[in-house]
């Protein structure tokens, strides 16, 4: 179960609470972890990969992808498509297996089957992570041409990726699924929701409603904002603003106007809220209320800063004097909260380590077997309890598929970013080797407590950068955020990789079933990714343009000003500070380190809830958009009165309203960025903005 909210470039998965699943899996959950077995021999499938499930798995992530280019842009979380394939693939093909002839996709459907849709999802919903901070603050530098220009190049850093997260995460499934049987939360409870899908006809029936509820908040929120491009009340309703205008209150009038205090119809980020615990929400939204209610009013109105929110040379406003404080809490918080959990950072780096020996000794084997002909026996004969003898070895993936692959993937990663990001090729090799060994620390910390630390991830390969030599500023800049790309995103595709194989071991489908599934996604996953990228940076050049001022952006980019700033600190290029931002940044900068410390070793684990986020509280300084914790607020009351009066309904169809909530607007926006380059005439009715004039308008 998570407990906080993540770092803002990693992943919001769906809060697993002690009593999901209560009535359908009680006995499931009693189960110890190494006692957990496979479901090999209870299902009996002709075929586990297909092309129906990989193909319906690829479009159910790519949908997954676009809410996520459209959420991690404005906050920088993006939402995993675990469960949502998990359940979304089954309700698809399972009514399409019983009804069309098998020459067209028909025939029956299992859950192995259903394993692999479900991990098609997961790695076509998951390429979208760096097009939401480290890329998009590569342009705000001025260290790329234009998004469009650059197409050739942001599609092969992503092949690069993809592919070489997805190669290297094969032999790492011995080490934390096998050998540890790490616990794996959320890929654990898409196990069991596979199961119980097709483990009666009740289980198909409650599918059918998850995807019911689903579609219907779906549609209205699709249409809903769809709608708020041509009349302006369904997007923001500007609650303080009339009333102060009608009382002739101009305090008022300018919370609601200046600051942001304003009612928006921020559907991913209620659905957000359903999904968060509670102490992630309450800090997020009361440290808004602080910052920006109280502190920065009080501030502009004595004159000690020029404005709310923006940049201004040689002067501060709100939002350029809590940038820095919130990146130290946001970063140092994150870093801690890993650090602190030394024993398991052990583990990964031990593990590591056995498991590199063992990589390299079995890929010596290989050389020896294939290339010289050597009669070698390329790895230890299993003993009795291996779990892997309840699989057939055409179901295994092969060692020459992944050695090969790695191989391929490291050189291709090198090749192009030295031709299309000029970066040295032993400072290549330096990013894709802590990429290799930072996803241990990835894995191990997702699969004890559900926590991806990808952000964490990314500001550690940063760091190691600090120092590396580059011509000119914009090269060290370049090279460094590129470093911390490739070891982020990589490391994010083999967390996910794992995870699914973590799925697919409690099932008993075929490791190599999802590994060509995983294979299939990532193809159109790819130019989904780049694609949803280009086409937001055109309709919305303030993604990529120079002005770090975002207070007029449709998009409020925390991950990106987080990863920009933190590249200029470590290239030496950071603006100077004043002293008062200094003192409040090393202040936030040791609360940052001691309170996590202290919640860890001394707080016990049942009181962790009832602490504040430090994560969540570090985003609120640098969101410069204080309606959206106001939004997820308001999701997560709305979840709490509802798991009050009708908890049976919200266990069984909570996760559904809010995937379709966040699924909604995301392809609404596509729509709307569309119209947006088609010069489509905007807000046909304006009686709702502020002194009813368009340019008062959202």
């Amino acid at each position: 179960m998570k407990d906080e909210t993540t770092a803002p470039e990693e992943r919001l998965e769906y809060e697993i609470d002690e009593k999901k699943f209560s009535e359908k899996h009680e006995q499931d959950e009693q189960v110890e972890v190494e006692d957990e077995k496979p479901l090999h021999e209870e299902f009996v499938e002709e075929y586990q990969f297909t092309w129906r499930a990989s193909i319906i798995g690829s479009l159910l992530g790519c949908l997954v992808a676009a809410s996520n280019t459209y959420l991690g842009l404005k906050i920088g979380w993006t939402f995993g498509a675990s469960l949502f394939g998990a359940i979304f693939s089954f309700a698809v093909i399972k009514p399409l297996s019983r009804v069309l002839p098998p020459m067209l996709g028909g025939g029956h459907f299992g859950p192995k089957e259903n394993v692999t849709a479900q991990s098609a999802a997961t790695t076509a919903g998951g390429l979208s992570a760096g097009f939401v901070a480290g890329i998009p603050a590569m342009y705000k530098l001025g260290l790329m041409n234009t998004p469009r220009a650059d197409a050739a190049a942001l599609v092969l850093f992503t092949i690069s990726a993809a592919f070489y997260g997805l190669f290297f995460a094969v032999p790492l499934r011995r080490h934390f699924v096998i050998n540890q049987d790490l616990p794996f939360p959320t890929p654990r409870a898409t196990a069991q929701t596979i199961i119980a899908l097709h483990s009666s006809v009740e289980g198909e029936k409650e599918a059918m409603k998850k995807a019911k509820w689903m579609g219907i908040f779906f549609a209205i929120t699709f249409f809903w904002t769809l709608i708020s491009y041509w009349v302006p009340f369904f997007d923001t309703i500007h609650v303080l603003w009339w009333i102060g205008y009608d009382a002739g209150y101009v305090n008022m009038m300018s919370a609601d106007m200046d600051w942001g205090w304003f009612f928006k119809w921020d559907w991913p980020f209620f659905g957000a809220g359903l999904m968060m615990p509670g102490s992630t929400v309450y800090s997020f939204f009361i440290a808004s209320v602080f910052l920006y209610g109280i502190i920065g009013p009080t501030l502009v109105t004595k004159g000690v800063w020029v404005k709310p929110f923006g940049f201004v040379d040689g002067e501060e406003t709100s939002q350029s004097f809590f940038l820095w404080p919130g990146i130290a809490l946001l970063v140092l918080s994150s870093i801690t909260e890993l650090l602190v959990r030394y024993d398991m950072l052990w583990r990964a780096v031990k593990g590591g380590l056995i498991e590199i020996r063992g990589i390299a000794e079995d890929s010596g084997k290989w050389i020896q077997k294939y290339l010289f002909r050597r009669n070698i026996e390329l790895s230890p004969k299993k003993t009795e309890k291996d779990p892997d003898d309840i699989y057939h070895p055409h179901e295994l993936v092969p060692t020459y598929w992944w050695v090969l692959g790695t191989v391929v993937s490291i050189i291709f990663t090198c090749a192009i970013m030295g031709e299309f990001f000029g970066m040295p090729v032993y400072q290549s090799i330096v990013a894709i080797i802590l990429a290799f060994l930072l996803a241990f620390v990835g894995i191990q910390s997702s699969g004890e407590t559900d926590i991806n630390p990808t952000g964490s991830i990314g500001k550690m390969t940063q760091l190691v950068f600090a120092g590396m030599p580059g011509d000119t500023l914009g090269i060290r800049q370049k090279n460094n955020l590129s470093a911390g790309n490739i070891s982020a995103s990589a490391a994010s595709q083999a967390v996910d990789m794992v995870g699914d194989l973590k799925t697919g071991m409690i099932v008993g489908a075929s490791p190599r079933s999802q590994f060509l599934a995983q294979l299939v996604a990532s193809i159109p996953a790819i130019g989904i990714a780049v694609g949803l990228f280009i086409l937001f940076a055109e309709a919305y050049p303030c993604v990529v343009n120079q002005d770090l001022d975002t207070s007029n952006c449709e998009f409020e980019l925390v991950a990106v000003m987080a990863w920009l700033k933190v590249t200029q600190l470590l290239t030496g290029a950071a603006d100077p500070l004043s002293k008062a931002c200094i003192i409040v940044t090393a202040v936030c900068a040791a609360v940052g380190v001691v309170i996590p410390a202290v919640k860890y070793f001394f707080v016990p684990q049942k009181y962790h809830k009832y602490l504040p986020s430090m994560s969540a509280i570090g985003i609120a300084m640098i969101n410069p958009s204080p309606e959206i914790p106001f939004s997820v607020l308001i999701g997560y009351l709305s979840g709490q009165i509802w798991k009050r009066y009708r908890f049976k309904s919200y266990d069984d169809f909570m996760y559904s309203v809010a995937g379709g909530m966040i699924a909604g607007q995301g392809i609404s926006a596509l729509l709307q960025a569309v119209f947006k380059l088609a010069n489509v005439t905007p807000y046909a009715y304006v009686g709702s903005c502020p002194y009813q004039s368009v340019d008062y308008c959202p």
